[in-house]
């Protein structure tokens, strides 16, 4: 049954096991496959139960999208800092361009820094430059680790079985350039000393119609990111113009100490 047009979305921490089964109805629907990729509610289960973070977006009773999360740790500055690793959000097609997913980031922001957690980290599809854009201008996250096919080949019809690399967001929560974003400014022009990647926007066509150009495209890009993360630069923006996408990367050096 669809909520009325004008019942507010509600955010809330989910811990019931007919909540944690909805998120799983969202995963098979949003990633169009019920196989051995979807995380089953047992496990969202634990995640909940031990620290991680399980939370959803109402209309009305239906949940229209959800964001989990486990829990990890760091060493940063010589120390083990407990973070955590946002394996999933999702939010149902009807809803999507509503605002939405950011606002199911920010309150995870905020249930976060209530524990007095200061890190986020998640991965995503270096070819979805509309993500990369959210991630980035929106969000406030940063990139400085690519992973070459980090799921393996998986059965989703969204990876068209090509590699599933995958760069790393850093999302430092308490960062000046994340609370900018939270109060909706962008991130600082990129210097004079920045390097750029460029991504067709395109890639979905090309991975349906052409999978070898499709991965070599992805060879491609692989190559050029983990050549310059390894010089020690970071994507700090994300360019978007015509057909096509820009990672911009600038000198880690010259990073704000609250990236770090």
């Amino acid at each position: 049954m669809t909520a009325p047009a004008k019942t507010p979305v509600v955010l809330r921490n989910c811990h019931t096991l007919e909540e944690f089964e909805a998120c799983v109805a969202l995963e098979k629907r949003i990633w169009q496959t019920d196989d051995i990729e979807i995380v089953p509610s047992a496990l969202i289960r634990v995640v909940e139960e031990t620290g991680g973070q399980v939370l959803g977006a109402f209309h009305g009773p239906r949940m229209i999208g959800f964001t989990f999360a486990v829990v990890g740790v760091r060493t940063r500055a010589g120390r083990p800092q407990p973070f955590l690793h946002s394996h999933m959000t999702a939010v149902l097609p009807e809803y999507q361009n509503k605002g939405i997913g950011r606002k199911l980031k920010f309150f995870q922001r905020k249930e976060a820094l209530s524990r007095g957690i200061t890190l986020i980290e998640w991965t995503f599809d270096p070819f979805e430059t509309r993500n990369a854009y959210f991630n980035v201008m929106l969000l406030g996250a940063v990139m400085r680790r690519y992973h070459p096919n980090f799921y393996g080949i998986t059965t989703s019809p969204l990876h068209s079985s090509i590699p599933t690399d995958r760069l790393v967001a850093e999302w430092h929560l308490e960062s000046a350039r994340v609370r900018a974003a939270a109060e909706g400014q962008p991130p600082p022009p990129p210097g004079p000393e920045a390097l750029r990647i460029r991504v067709p926007k395109d890639i979905a066509d090309i991975k349906k119609n052409d999978r070898e150009r499709a991965i070599s495209l992805q060879t491609g890009m692989r190559n050029e990111f983990q050549r310059k993360f390894a010089a020690n630069y970071g994507v700090t923006c994300v360019e978007s113009e015509g057909a096509e996408a820009r990672y911009v990367l600038e000198p880690w050096e010259h990073a704000p100490a609250d990236l770090r």
